[in-house]
C-alpha cells in the first residue's frame, strides 16, 4: 500500500498540504468534510497552506450540488457548501496530494485498489474515523462515516458531528506535517 506523501514545490517555495476527501458519489459525506476543514484551516490561518478538496468512488453525480440535505446541515452548523460540485476520483490525484481521507473502510479499499502499482511518491490514504481523538465519545469515533444518502435529516446532523470531530484532527496532523516541512 503506498504511503508516501508528495510535496509539490508552491511558486513561493512552501508546498502546501493538499488533502482530499473521498466518500461514494460526493454528494453528502466528503463535500461536508471539504467545507469543514477548509473552514476550520481559516480559522486557525492556515488557509493558504492547506489546499483541500473532494470527490468521490462513483460518477453517479458529477457536476451536481451537495444533497440538499448536506447543504442544510452545513448551513445549521454555520457553513457554506453552495459552491461545490460533484466529481469522481482520478487516480492520477494521488501523485498531487498528501494525503486522502477515506470516509469508510469501502473507500478506503477502493482508493488502495486505485493507487496499487503507482510508481514513484503518493499520497497517504488514511479513515477520517482514525483523526478523531481518542477521548471523543463512542459516536464520534465509529469507524466508518455512516451513508446518510437514504435517511433524513439526523443522518446528516451526525455525520456533521463526526466530520467536525475528524477534521480537528486533521487540522492538528495538518499543523505537524508543515512543521516537519519547515524543519527539513
Amino acid at each position: 500500500m503506498p504511503t508516501t506523501s508528495r510535496h509539490l514545490p508552491a511558486a513561493d517555495g512552501e508546498a502546501p498540504y493538499r488533502v482530499c476527501f473521498v466518500c461514494s458519489g460526493n454528494i453528502c459525506r466528503s463535500p461536508v468534510a471539504e467545507v469543514v476543514l477548509r473552514a476550520l484551516a481559516e480559522e486557525a490561518g492556515l488557509g493558504g497552506r492547506l489546499e483541500v478538496d473532494s470527490a468521490g468512488t462513483g460518477d453517479w453525480h458529477v457536476g451536481e450540488p451537495a444533497d440538499r440535505r448536506a447543504l442544510a446541515s452545513l448551513t445549521a452548523g454555520g457553513y457554506d457548501g453552495s459552491t461545490h460540485r460533484a466529481r469522481r476520483f482520478e487516480r492520477s490525484w494521488a501523485t498531487r496530494r498528501d494525503l486522502l481521507v477515506a470516509m469508510d473502510r469501502g473507500h478506503e479499499a477502493d482508493l488502495h485498489a486505485a493507487l496499487a502499482g503507482m510508481s514513484g511518491p503518493v499520497a497517504q490514504v488514511r479513515l477520517l474515523s482514525s483523526f478523531v481523538d481518542a477521548g471523543a465519545g463512542e459516536r464520534l469515533r465509529a469507524v466508518d462515516v455512516a451513508d446518510p444518502y437514504y435517511g433524513g435529516p439526523d443522518g446528516f446532523t451526525a455525520v456533521l458531528a463526526q466530520v467536525e470531530a475528524g477534521c480537528r484532527g486533521i487540522l492538528e496532523h495538518v499543523r505537524r506535517e508543515l512543521g516537519a516541512r519547515a524543519g527539513a
